[in-house]
């Protein structure tokens, strides 16, 4: 009976000095001070700190976690879960085409750029990656890139919907630029 009344005090003076997370308004929020704000990831992106407990998730749980967060429009969260993802798998193309998106859903665009370098390494000349960086392109406003990019996507998957959703946005786009 002493033993496990040791064994309890001991786990509580361990946990005591445990870091704790505090979520408000759908922001991740720790006891730490961080090294930099959301937007900023790794080399470039090493300014991240958000998500203080989360170095137990193995890649594949951090990718649907974030997955969850970027549906839910949090890109920050979204963006702190991918590049922890990159972090624990960094051949993960999946994770970091996951950490480029959110960077450009925040104009992080120096960042969504190294992330997609990163992912095309891995992933290739794939629909999905030709589709994402003319989402990309159209976010800066840069049309002829934008297109460019949707015309590879669809050239590699014709059939795909978001492939075409995305040319009809571009072509949408281009017949109401404001001068």
């Amino acid at each position: 009976m002493k033993r496990a009344n040791a064994a309890a005090a001991c786990l509580l003076i361990m946990l005591a000095g445990c870091q704790t997370a505090d979520i408000t308004d759908g922001v991740v929020r720790t006891n730490e001070p961080s090294k930099g704000d959301v937007t900023s990831f790794g080399d470039a992106f090493d300014g991240l700190k958000t998500v203080s407990d989360v170095e137990y998730y193995a890649s594949d749980q951090a990718v649907a976690e974030a997955k969850n967060q970027f549906r839910a429009e949090n890109y920050g969260n979204a963006g702190a879960l991918f590049f922890k993802a990159t972090q624990l798998a960094p051949n993960d193309g999946n994770a970091w085409m996951g950490l480029a998106a959110c960077t450009d859903r925040i104009h992080r665009f120096d960042l969504s750029d190294k992330a997609y370098a990163k992912a095309f390494k891995l992933v290739g000349a794939t629909p999905e990656y030709y589709n994402n960086v003319g989402y990309s392109y159209l976010l800066r406003g840069k049309l002829q890139d934008a297109r460019s990019n949707f015309l590879k996507a669809y050239e590699l998957a014709p059939n795909d919907p978001t492939v075409a959703n995305n040319l009809k946005l571009l072509s949408s786009s281009v017949q109401n630029v404001e001068r």
